[in-house]
């Protein structure tokens, strides 16, 4: 049998082991090798030192790799033996395409959270940036999460994904990776990415997105990696990218050419394959399995029934048309900037009252269609409105899982019912309801993925426009809105045309009438001074820990005053100081948390919930409705004392939607940021989000 080997001087190279056979006839083997290579001009010392690593192995093993003493060797079946001399980098000939090993030095700034890293685009450009990273990470997998493994790739359209997506192939066909499934054009959204995933069988998947920021060469990117299960991958990856990232010397990249993402087709490069996919077959056909589609249908071709969705020219531009217009009859016009556009078309590709602003005015407008929705950059935040009224997050989630009974998938029953700790209690009551698990986590996506895999959570959802369910581990725009239709639908089944509809105000206000309305209203002060933001915290911790049940403030009775922590029930991880509560007893709420206290300053959220169970006052303006607990709020925590502020960075009063068209003042706002963000990206603009 020939093989085939490459040395290099390098002293940048990682030592590897592989396992194979031992004894005798391996150590037999293993001397002839050394004869082999030493007539190549590999020095009889630097094989030795090679060689003694893998005493137990088969040096015939394919795609082996010994790394020692300076140099490298690499052993592959069925090769002739030959060295190349690498100069600056390492480079070795496996079947099919070359490896280069590119020195390179860790870069600041490259700290990874569950929802990747972001950064401008200009630093992902940058010299290594985004290879240093994504080095980083296969450094971080278990080998068996590498080797041979295949692994997704799919973004958002952005600016910078097309080239980005070219370097993260050839890195991992550098680390081993047996094959990846991209998107064509390299799009994908983030529950497509996962479904992928979990459809395929995939080790994991990269997904190229800012979510709902900017896209363009001035704006956001933004990478993560999601594993085998479909979900982000945990803390113990994430920490240990970015210890990797503060002391990488090497990138493994591959001297493949580009692949050319703009076609269907298996491209093949030795034992490494890059397929090009679909980025909305899988997506499709897991939806067909979670909904009706002949009851969609039948209301989405309805004669009196009219639908719009804002794709935002985002990446759910790639998923409209296919599934509302060609598999459920949706007429073409029913979907509006359809396009995904790198830049998203010059607009902010988040969908809320602020940034859909063409959808809101239609909305609002006269001869307003019957149901209208939109989704963000990467595909899994969403926004609902039915004619002149807007559905609240919180409200939204609720109310999908009130009506479960719509959607087939949920034919079995719920699981459980989880949402994250600011999000309003509307769902708790629901669970209470229907005698289900019920589960109040951090910010996050991952708290409820665990549930998920752990087969206790069916539906979930937070306040910053995010829900989902089990049949993905992210959250889903388009999901989101084929629930609400399949509601609508369901509620509509028996209705002959020419006959009143149901529709989504009529659904909001019947559930309101059974199971309470919670007020909500979210205020963000951004960019406090850190010093006088972080005395205030500590300042509500005095209170907390003095306080006793049966408090009173104004007209309230205090249930429960606490640092929200949480000991995840699946894994048993621990995480405090997620949040400043002051919870009264007729389940009203405020909620005080701290965030991005870094030297562009801190943004202090203040959550703030009311209960009402009375229908006469269900139609009140939700600041009216609030006005006595942020009064209490406000003099409780002495904001304005320890910050100087006055008032919050701008408003957004998203329930006087439901009521009336939005003013200017409520379309024409700053960066609205949402929950479970990364801070660094979103520096500006409001926040209040109302419930």
């Amino acid at each position: 049998m020939a093989f085939s080997a490459a040395a290099s001087a390098s002293t940048n190279l990682v030592p590897a082991v592989a396992s194979g056979r031992g004894g005798a006839a391996a150590s037999a083997s293993q001397h002839g090798e050394t004869a082999r290579l030493a007539r190549f001009g590999v020095s009889s010392s630097a094989c030795a030192n090679a060689l003694s690593l893998s005493s137990s192995r088969s040096c015939a093993s394919m795609g082996e790799v010994l790394w020692a003493n300076g140099g490298a060797v690499r052993l592959a079946a069925r090769r002739t033996l030959r060295v190349r001399a690498a100069g600056a980098g390492t480079i070795v000939q496996p079947e099919g395409f070359q490896i280069t090993s590119v020195p390179t030095t860790p870069i600041d700034g490259q700290k990874t959270g569950t929802s990747g890293l972001r950064k401008k685009v200009k630093e992902f450009q940058s010299p290594n940036y985004l290879a240093n990273w994504i080095q980083a990470l296969f450094d971080s997998l278990p080998a068996e999460d590498v080797k041979g493994s295949t692994l997704v790739l799919g973004g958002d359209g952005r600016y910078f994904n097309k080239e980005a997506s070219q370097i993260i192939i050839k890195i991992a066909a550098g680390n081993g990776v047996g094959k990846i499934l991209v998107g064509r054009e390299g799009i994908a959204s983030t529950p497509a990415v996962s479904a992928i995933i979990r459809a395929r069988k995939a080790n994991g998947g990269f997904v190229m997105s800012a979510s709902h920021n900017p896209g363009g060469p001035k704006y956001d990117w933004g990478i993560k990696f999601n594993y085998s299960s479909g979900q982000p991958a945990p803390e113990s990856i994430t920490d240990k990218i970015y210890g990797n990232t503060l002391s990488i010397k090497e990138i493994k990249q591959a001297d493949i050419p580009d692949v050319n993402l703009s076609e269907l087709g298996v491209h093949k490069f030795g034992d490494f394959s890059v397929e090009v996919i679909d980025p909305v077959a899988d997506y499709l056909n897991l939806l067909e399995e979670v909904f009706d589609f002949d009851l969609l249908k039948g209301l989405l071709t309805s004669k009196d029934f009219r639908f719009k969705f804002d794709a935002m020219h985002a990446v759910t531009g790639a998923y409209a048309k296919p599934i509302f217009v060609d598999r459920l009859g949706a007429p073409e016009d029913s979907i509006f900037n359809g396009v995904p556009l790198e830049d998203f078309g010059g607009g902010h590709p988040d969908p809320n009252l602020t940034y859909a602003e063409e959808l809101v005015k239609i909305m609002y407008g006269t001869d307003a269609p019957d149901f209208g929705a939109a989704s963000d950059g990467d595909g899994d935040r969403n926004m609902i409105l039915g004619n002149h009224f807007f559905i609240t997050p919180s409200d939204s989630v609720a109310m999908i899982a009130a009506n479960a009974d719509a959607i087939p998938y949920f034919k079995t029953g719920l699981k459980g019912l989880a949402r994250s700790m600011p999000t309003s209690g509307a769902l708790d009551r629901v669970a209470k309801e229907l005698g289900l698990p019920f589960f109040e986590t951090p910010t996050g996506w991952k708290f409820f993925g665990n549930l998920m895999d752990a087969g206790k959570c069916s539906v979930c959802g937070e306040e910053s426009f995010g829900t989902g369910s089990d049949h993905v581990r992210e959250k889903d725009g388009i999901w989101a809105v084929l629930a609400w239709i399949s509601i609508v639908a369901y509620k509509n089944r028996d209705r002959k045309v020419g006959e009143k509809l149901v529709t989504v105000a009529d659904i909001a206000k019947e559930h309101w009438a059974k199971y309470g309305r919670n007020f909500f209203s979210r205020y963000d002060y951004e960019e406090c001074e850190s010093a006088g933001a972080n005395k205030m915290v500590e300042h509500l911790r005095d209170i907390i820990a003095k306080s006793k049940k049966g408090d009173k403030y104004g007209n309230y009775e205090l249930e429960l005053a606490d640092d929200f922590a949480y000991t995840d029930p699946i894994d048993g991880s621990v995480a405090t100081k997620q949040g400043i509560r002051f919870i009264f007893s007729d389940g009203s709420r405020i909620i005080f948390r701290l965030s991005g206290t870094g030297s562009a300053g801190a943004t202090i959220r203040i959550y703030v919930e009311q209960y009402e169970q009375d229908t006469t006052k269900h139609d009140l303006d939700a600041q009216d409705a609030l006005k006595p607990l942020i009064d209490i709020a406000l003099s409780v925590s002495k904001l304005q004392e320890f910050t100087g502020r006055t008032k919050p960075t701008a408003n957004e009063d998203g329930s006087q939607a439901q009521s009336r068209e939005p003013s200017d003042q409520d379309i024409m706002l700053s960066d609205l940021r949402l929950e479970g963000e990364d801070d660094e990206k979103q520096k500006s603009g409001l926040s209040i989000n109302t419930d």
